[in-house]
């Protein structure tokens, strides 16, 4: 076996410098709390308006962005923190996090669906996230029968202004939902906790002196068996049949296949924030292309999986059209096929890391 060869960042190599400590998971994590305190602060001063302000959703993205840190680094390096304190502020940040979430992640799937219908109609006029009709000329796809494309320019329309009441609708609602808990005393002793943490860390006794690293490489080494046991040989295409597999069925429950990639996900996010506690203020400038490639993969994976559920829940919408129900089943295998697309690139990124590690 090649000896491996290491960069500076990844937590197994030995190079020469300070060993990290708790003492800088300390200063890590007030620097994130300081961030996340800083991004409040943006949030109340641009305030939110009927819609949310680009300041107030870049605030909102900032919150989002330092409570993840947070959470991730106690989930991490637990061992060198009050342990209760860890367990009672996780799932808090975890909750502030998924409910500033929601309003962006309806408006970017808004917009997916709404450009792939535009994409595979080739010939369709539907309302944009704004209210504008979208169309495009016609651009039928070589060798598709006449009749199939028909109904997919005819059912592109009512698909997608169906997909626009559904996710305006639950936009609208998370908007109101998240400003809700941003006012709720529940956020106020999140945030009262965090402006805590920006001054004081709760370390353990022995963590000062504690070295990260191990802890940092058990992160990797569960992402790393999380990876393994996926079915990458499935994903050894682009595209392949297995993502439509009980795509339309009754369940609505999210695709089977889906879960552990969902996990990898999370569990490389954790991966990446651990090495960013290791590296310290100088190494958060340095940044793994490789990590950051497949990270972007899983990303569209995730965003192409919910879409799909998406296309299907409008598809069970009762007495539409079957025109409209034709066009959202395109749709969803559309969404279907770049789920696979996903995964051939997180496998892409994946091996280049791992022979680049050899």
């Amino acid at each position: 076996m090649a000896q491996q060869h290491l960069d500076p960042t990844d937590p197994r190599s030995r190079h020469a410098g300070p060993v990290p400590t708790g003492d800088a998971l300390a200063g890590y994590l007030r620097a994130q709390a300081t961030e996340f305190l800083r991004a409040l602060r943006l949030h109340r001063e641009t305030g939110s308006g009927a819609n949310g302000s680009e300041g107030s959703a870049e605030a909102a993205r900032a919150l989002r962005r330092s409570a993840r840190r947070i959470s991730a680094s106690l989930h991490t390096f637990q061992p060198l923190l009050d342990s209760d304190w860890c367990e009672a502020m996780r799932p808090e940040l975890a909750w502030v996090s998924g409910t500033l979430a929601m309003e962006h992640a309806y408006t970017a799937r808004l917009e997916r669906l709404l450009a792939a219908l535009h994409r595979l109609s080739g010939s369709a006029a539907f309302p944009d996230r704004t209210g504008a009709r979208v169309t495009a000329a016609p651009s039928p796809k070589a060798g598709a029968p006449a009749q199939e494309r028909g109904n997919l320019t005819v059912g592109a329309a009512k698909a997608g202004a169906l997909l626009d009441r559904q996710l305006t609708l639950a936009r609208t609602r998370a908007h109101s939902t998240a400003l809700q808990a941003l006012g709720s005393s529940r956020f106020h002793a999140v945030a009262d906790k965090v402006a805590v943490l920006a001054s004081e860390v709760p370390l353990a006794k022995t963590a000062g002196t504690t070295d990260l690293r191990p802890l940092s490489i058990t992160a990797q080494d569960r992402l790393a068996d999380a990876v393994a046991a996926l079915p990458l040989v499935v994903a050894g295409h682009p595209y392949n049949a297995a993502a439509l597999v009980h795509g339309l069925s009754p369940d609505t429950v999210p695709h089977p296949q889906d879960a552990p990639w969902h996990q990898v996900r999370l569990l490389l996010r954790l991966h990446r924030y651990a090495r960013e506690a290791v590296s310290g203020p100088q190494g958060n400038a340095v940044v793994d292309l490789r990590l950051l490639a497949a990270g972007q993969a899983l990303n569209r994976h995730r965003d192409a999986s919910e879409a799909s559920a998406s296309a299907a829940q409008a598809a069970r919408t009762p007495r539409i059209a079957p025109a409209t129900a034709y066009a959202l089943g395109v749709l969803h295998a559309d969404q279907r096929h770049e789920v696979e697309a996903a995964r051939f690139a997180f496998q892409q990124a994946w091996q280049k890391e791992t022979v680049g590690a050899s």
